[in-house]
């Protein structure tokens, strides 16, 4: 049995599964979490033997891991007899120097917290777990899969910023694009799906989940995406604003909001938790249909906004084959994705009412007999392709 641990760690959580390779069978899979919080650490471990919670101090990313490990001890099923070959973490920000998933060193390490920066609320936790997990498997060979390396093959006039190209450069101020493990996974499978090349596909997929993020995919390959510099550009998310007009930014600092003060609002305040207080769209579109106003106005925000982009990418990519719905709002809002396709029949893309809204958590296509343009429900799945993407460069480089 092979086997690849995959960690999405977090400031304060460490997310985990160990997936078979070659079947994608989940062996085990957990969560830690509140770590740093005294006496409110928990984990949640699930394996062979079900379910398991315990709760305790976990001071810091390593105490986490050694958790982790005596969990799989205590149920049976010592992590070591699970045949790990790697350790694939998810990295959110790799910059434009980590183009493809790479084999971690100190230098590599080292860079990924550098790039924190860039990426404050992800990369330092990515790199307390890659330092701890190093520590615990240091026989094992580390593989970081980054967010940003799908997007790489942007065309310069994508991803630059009209700025001073000498202070963008100074700065390293472009556009990276996120979310890219689950749009490579995403259309792969959606070409699959159809029976259709990967490169003969025009996709436009939307990853629609608390984080929200589109992408134009021309032949396999990102050409355009909406989130830029940071995660915060794009579409309306649950804690952030997405667009906004950098004078607002401005504003707000001449009127002695501190800069601290502004990052808080725009990444943890603002989406649908800055305009009804939640950001759980169940309540939302409860609310909404309650006749909250502002519940109502944030919908038609989200709408409005991911509208703005399919329409975009349609003209970027010159028409689209598909478009590819998935993660948690993607995946299970049919009344979201109803209304973010209305209107566009001039391009001939026509929902099916009934398989849009039927029940079903698999692969499937929701748009109308003869629509020009095939809509899909895909389910991501970034561990599993994090697992690939980690197994592959361990086998290549014992070629």
């Amino acid at each position: 049995m092979n086997a690849v641990l995959v960690v999405n760690s977090g400031s304060s959580s460490i997310k985990y599964q160990v997936i078979e390779e070659g079947s994608g069978a989940r062996l085990a899979q957990g969560l830690v979490e509140r770590i740093a919080e005294r006496g409110a650490g928990r984990v949640v471990h699930t394996g062979s033997h079900g379910e398991t919670i315990v709760d305790g101090d976990i001071p810091d990313h390593a105490a986490g891991f050694a958790a982790i490990v005596e969990r799989f001890a205590e149920t049976g099923t010592p992590i070591e007899s699970l045949g790990i070959v790697a350790v694939g973490h998810r990295v959110v920000h790799g910059g434009s120097e980590f183009i493809a998933p790479t084999l971690i060193d100190d230098e590599v390490a080292e860079r990924i917290l550098e790039l924190a920066e860039l990426a404050p609320l992800h990369n330092p936790g990515h790199h307390a777990a890659i330092i701890a997990a190093r520590a615990v498997f240091p026989e094992l060979p580390h593989v970081a899969v980054f967010d940003t390396a799908f997007h790489q093959t942007m065309p310069e006039k994508a991803y630059t910023y009209a700025i001073d190209r000498e202070l963008a450069a100074e700065h390293g101020i472009r556009r990276y694009g996120f979310h890219g493990i689950s749009h490579s996974i995403v259309s792969r499978r959606a070409a699959q799906h159809l029976g259709r090349p990967l490169d003969s596909l025009k996709q436009i997929v939307l990853h629609l989940g608390n984080g929200a993020s589109m992408c134009a995919i021309d032949g396999g390959r990102s050409v355009d995406t909406s989130m830029g510099l940071t995660p915060l550009e794009g579409l309306v998310m649950g804690t952030r604003s997405g667009n906004i007009d950098a004078g607002a930014i401005f504003h707000l600092l001449r009127r002695g909001v501190s800069v601290d003060e502004v990052d808080r609002e725009l990444n943890k305040r603002s989406g649908f938790l800055g305009m009804t207080g939640t950001i759980d769209f169940r309540d939302v579109r409860a609310a909404a249909a309650a006749g909250d106003a502002a519940a109502q106005l944030a919908i038609e925000v989200y709408v409005h906004r991911a509208r703005h982009y399919l329409g975009a990418y349609l003209a970027v990519l010159e028409g689209a084959d598909t478009i590819v719905f998935t993660a948690g709002l993607g995946e299970n809002g049919p009344d979201l994705r109803a209304l973010i396709c209305a209107g566009f029949e001039w391009c001939g893309l026509r929902l099916d009412p009934a398989r849009n809204d039927a029940r079903d958590s698999g692969t499937r296509v929701i748009s109308a007999e003869g629509s020009q343009i095939t809509v899909l429900v895909v389910p991501t799945d970034e561990e599993a392709e994090i697992a690939k993407q980690s197994t592959a460069l361990v086998a290549s480089l014992a070629e």
